[in-house]
C-alpha cells in the first residue's frame, strides 16, 4: 500500500504529524480554543512551532487551560509565577501580552457575542481554500491577515503582527493551506464552512 501523501513540514516528528493530521487547518469556532491558538501563536514569535507544541501541556497548566476570564485577572504575582515556570517560554513581554490579550478578548466577545463571530469576519465567515503545491508558495501574510492584525492592534491586542495572524488563520482553519497533494487538503475542503 502506498504511503499517504502529506505536507512535508511535520517531517518525522510524531507530535507535529499528529497536530498536522488532526488539528491544523480544521475550521475552529470554539472561543476558548481560538484564544489558545492566539496565545500559542504569540509565544511562537521567533521560535519554531515544534517547540511550542512540545510545551503545550505546560502552557495549558500554567495559563489555567487558556481560560480568558481567569487570565484577565492575573496580577504581578502571576507574572512572577510564570517567569519562574521552566515548562513554558519565559518571556515577560509575551506573558504580559497574554494577560492584556485575555482582557481585550473578553471586550471583543462582549461586543460581538463571541470572539468567533469577530475573528471569522476577516475571511468572510468561511475558509479561504488555497491551492498551493509547494511550501515555497505559502505566504507569510496576506491582505486578510494584514486587516486582522490592524484591527486587533487598534483594539489593544499585543503580539498580533500580520505574520502571527496568518499563522493563527492557518491553525484555526480560516485558510486551507494544506498542499493540494496532501490527504488533508480534500478533507478540509469538503468540511470547510
Amino acid at each position: 500500500m502506498a504511503a499517504k501523501k502529506t505536507c512535508p513540514w511535520p517531517s518525522n516528528d510524531p507530535l507535529m504529524i499528529k497536530y498536522h493530521d488532526t488539528e491544523w487547518g480544521v475550521p475552529l469556532h470554539d472561543d476558548r480554543k481560538l484564544f489558545e491558538f492566539l496565545v500559542l501563536d504569540a509565544f511562537q514569535a521567533g521560535l519554531s512551532w515544534a517547540i511550542i507544541l512540545k510545551k503545550r501541556k505546560n502552557f495549558r497548566k500554567a495559563f489555567d487551560n487558556f481560560h480568558p476570564v481567569r487570565i484577565a485577572k492575573y496580577s504581578a504575582g502571576d507574572v512572577k509565577r510564570l517567569l519562574n515556570d521552566e515548562g513554558i517560554i519565559r518571556n515577560r513581554a509575551k506573558i504580559e501580552a497574554t494577560i492584556t490579550n485575555a482582557r481585550k478578548f473578553l471586550e471583543v466577545k462582549k461586543e460581538f457575542g463571541s470572539f468567533d463571530k469577530y475573528i471569522w469576519q476577516f475571511t468572510n465567515h468561511g475558509t479561504v481554500r488555497n491551492g498551493y503545491k509547494t511550501l515555497k508558495e505559502l505566504p507569510a501574510k496576506t491582505s486578510q491577515s494584514d486587516a486582522m492584525s490592524t484591527d486587533l492592534k487598534e483594539r489593544g491586542f499585543k503580539f498580533v503582527g500580520s505574520t502571527i495572524c496568518y499563522a493563527f488563520m492557518q491553525a484555526a482553519g480560516m485558510v486551507n493551506d494544506h498542499l493540494v497533494h496532501c490527504f488533508r487538503y480534500k478533507q478540509m475542503s469538503s468540511s470547510a464552512g
